[in-house]
Parts: structure tokens; sequence; C-alpha cells
């Protein structure tokens, strides 16, 4: 809570931005569209609750958490973990939990007050595009609540709030990248076809290439360090099932109907789906709740940060650092672009349409020289602010879910482990998505009559 409180300051200066109307910008900031700006704030909002969690599982800041009142005592139980033992191992997972759904609330307390926001002349845009300050106090408030909820069946529930909301966030993020693998193709064979230089080409092919040597590196490791030749019989499966389907995926995209029907359809997008598919099957095993199957599992009991008779390892392992990055590109992407498929702007419900209304020379309004952040919504919001909050309650979800590696307490109540729950939901998202995928290739072949230009 101090590091949320501290932040105080530079949440100071941000609010200078702030009012019930358009935010003003710097005088040293360019003129930017007043939705753009929402979006960015709200999800600086997401990073700053994402940084809070990260300070808080940290074994410094962790061991110092039992200090707060009533955090590690007085509410009869942590975790479902009596006074007398030792909670120090579960702190940081139960501030995380706190933090995630103090988050999510917050987000989901927008979503239902933007819903059918049509303009920004509608009263409540205002509260979606000014009162930062005051938005900030109010996520304070839920965050501080959030540390006096009692244990009880919190956690377990609230895991599974997670896991279902991780499950689509992983998809929202495969919707993501195949759009943006579209977008790099198309971009890339269209300077090639206009410059007439093989470089572009060149260039594609070396990605493409790229993609693949690591795809087949990373499975290869896969089969190394997670299955072993007798037994890890999951392991072997899901390698080998998702090696065969990416495999599916790749062949089909390069089919001569499938390039009749999707000009820009090729390896290149396949390439960037199955290195995602081989993350997504990597953070899966790492959950795989059997030492023999997986080197990099760890148990915390309620006496230490590693039982006895396993070897302790670092509580963040590398999947959940590739997932962090993955979460701040996505929810990035999220805030910043809208696509150039028309099909995907549909399913995200972003359209960055129409030229501000009642905006000054250039699209922005100036007020005395001092460049504001223009009204581009007077005729119809260009995102839906609904969805918009819907997806950042997901990534809410999701880095919790992330920052605690998917463990829960196990039956007795006082070791945290990795339950198969994670990876049944991540494989399956995994099979989801290339699904997903394979859906937009041979969609123009199965509904001729609709228009996926």
């Amino acid at each position: 809570m101090g590091a949320c409180l501290g932040v105080c300051s530079l949440l100071s200066c941000v609010s200078c931005l702030c009012g019930s109307a358009p935010c003003l910008l710097c005088g040293c900031c360019p003129s930017t569209k007043n939705s753009t700006i929402s979006r960015l704030l709200f999800t600086f909002f997401l990073f700053l609750g994402t940084l809070v969690s990260i300070i808080m599982i940290i074994p410094g800041v962790e061991k110092e958490l039992h200090k707060l009142p009533g955090f590690c005592e007085g509410s009869g139980s942590v975790l479902g973990v009596q006074p007398h033992l030792d909670c120090s191992s579960f702190l940081g997972h139960k501030a995380v939990y706190r933090m995630g759904f103090s988050m999510a609330a917050f987000f989901c307390l927008f979503a239902v007050l933007m819903v059918c926001v049509r303009s920004s002349k509608d009263p409540r845009a205002a509260l979606q595009n000014g009162f930062w300050f005051f938005k900030f106090l109010v996520l304070v408030g839920i965050t501080v609540g959030a540390f006096y909820i009692p244990d009880g069946a919190f956690t377990t529930v609230w895991f599974y709030f997670g896991v279902v909301g991780s499950f689509l966030f992983i998809l929202i993020q495969l919707v993501l990248l195949i759009d943006f693998a579209h977008s790099w193709s198309q971009r890339w064979l269209c300077n090639a076809g206009e410059s007439n230089a093989k470089g572009w080409y060149a260039a594609l092919c070396t990605v493409t290439f790229i993609f693949y040597a690591a795809s087949i590196a990373a499975v290869a490791l896969l089969y190394v360090y997670y299955t072993k030749p007798e037994g890890c019989t999951e392991g072997k499966a899901f390698i080998s099932i998702n090696l065969i389907l990416c495999l599916i995926v790749s062949v089909v995209s390069i089919l001569p109907k499938i390039q009749e029907a999707q000009l820009h359809s090729g390896l290149l997008q396949a390439s960037l789906i199955t290195l995602y598919t081989i993350y997504v099957t990597w953070s899966a095993l790492a959950n795989v709740p059997t030492q023999r199957c997986n080197p990099t599992l760890l148990v915390r009991n309620s006496t230490g940060p590693a039982t006895a008779t396993e070897l302790p390892t670092a509580w963040w392992d590398a999947p959940s650092i590739v997932g962090l990055l993955i979460f701040i590109l996505c929810t990035l992407f999220i805030s910043l672009r809208s696509s150039d498929h028309p099909q995907v702007n549909k399913l995200m419900l972003t359209e960055e349409s129409g030229a501000g209304a009642g905006a000054g020379p250039g699209g922005a309004a100036e007020e005395g020289g001092v460049r504001r952040a223009y009204d581009n919504e007077q005729d119809g919001v260009s995102y839906s602010y609904t969805f918009f909050h819907l997806c950042l309650l997901l990534a809410a979800l999701y880095i919790m879910m992330t920052l605690t590696n998917w463990y829960r307490p196990d039956e007795s109540l006082q070791v945290l482990r990795s339950p198969w729950t994670a990876v049944w939901v991540k494989i399956s998202s995994s099979w989801a998505g290339l699904l997903l995928y394979l859906w937009t290739l041979v969609a123009p072949l199965v509904l001729p009559d609709r228009d996926f230009s």
C-alpha cells in the first residue's frame, strides 16, 4: 500500500492533464485524439496496479507485509491457514490476489457505467475522458478495501475467476497477434510490390525462417526438459498435438485455394502463430504438478519457500516473465491501435473513423497556444468504452494469475501448488487459438458471400 500511495506525487503531475472535459496536454506534447489519451491513462492505471503487485511479491517486501494490521493475524486465517502457522510464504500471493480483485472491480465498474455510450455528447463520456485524479482515488479506495476482505473462500473462488478471465485474455492476445501478423505481411508485400525490391521478400523469408527455427528449437527443448523416456505421457501428448496442429495451419496457409481467397496469407503469419502456440505450450508444461516431468515446479509451504524434499527454485519462472512482456505489448496494442482489417475491428469493437468534429486546424483545438487533446468522438465513439474496460478487466485477471504462477493452496491449505486446472486451461487456449486462426484462413471459402477483404 505504501508503494501505491507513494505514486500520488507522480499522479499529481499527471492530474495537470485532468479536467471534467477533454484532458489538456502539456505544451511540449503533440495534439492527440481524446480517445487515445483516455485509453492510455486507463492502461497506465493497469500498469500501476501491476507494478504494485510485482513489488509485493519481491521476497524482502513480502516478508514485511505481516506488519499490516490483520493481514497475517487477526482475521483467523490466511488462505485458510491457522494463525499459529507461519504465513509469510502466502503474503505475496494474497496481496497479488487483492490487487487483482481491486483492478478488476475498478474496470468492471467503468464497464457498467459506460454501457451504450454512443458519442462524447453523452454526459457519461466525461467520466471516461476526464476526472483522472478522482478515478485514481477510487482505485486506491477499492484497493484498500480489498485488503480487508475476509479470507474464507475468497482465494479459492477468485482463483476460478482468474482462470476464466485469463483464458479469455489469451484468446484476445491471439486475435491481436493474428491481426498484427496479417498487417505485417501485407505491409511488407505491398512495399515489395511498389518498389519492386527483392530485399522485402528476402526480409520476409528471413523473419519467417527465424520464427520457425525458434519454434523447432523450442519444441526440442520441451521434449528434453519436460518429458522422460518413461512416463510424462501428458507432456508428450501436449507437445506432439500442438506440433501437428501447427504443421496443419502452416500447410493450409499456403494452399492455392487459400492464397486465391486471401492474397496476403502466407507463412509469416503461420510462423508467428506457431511460435506463440509453442510458448503457450511451454507455459502449460511449466504448471504440470509433477516434479519429475516439470523441473521448474516450485512448491511453497507455510514454513519456507520450498519443501524440504524439493530443490528451491526461483519463484518467478521464465514463462511468467515472457507472459508479462506479452501482457504489456498486448495492452498497449489495445490502447493505441485500431486494426487495418475491418473484421478485426468488428470483433474488437474498435474503429478509428471520422475526423474529430469541432476540432481546430489539423484536427486539434488550440486555445492561447496551448495544444489540447481534441475531441474526435462528437459524431460517434471510436471504440466501445465497455468492451475496452472488459479487455482491461481480463488483462488484470491474466496478470494476477501470471504473477502467482497460477498456483493455489492445496487441500491441506498449507501448501501452494500448481493445479492441473492451469495446465488444461492453457492447453485448451492454445487449441482454441489455432482453431481461430484456421477459421480466419478458411472463412472466405466457407462463406463466399461475405466480405472478408
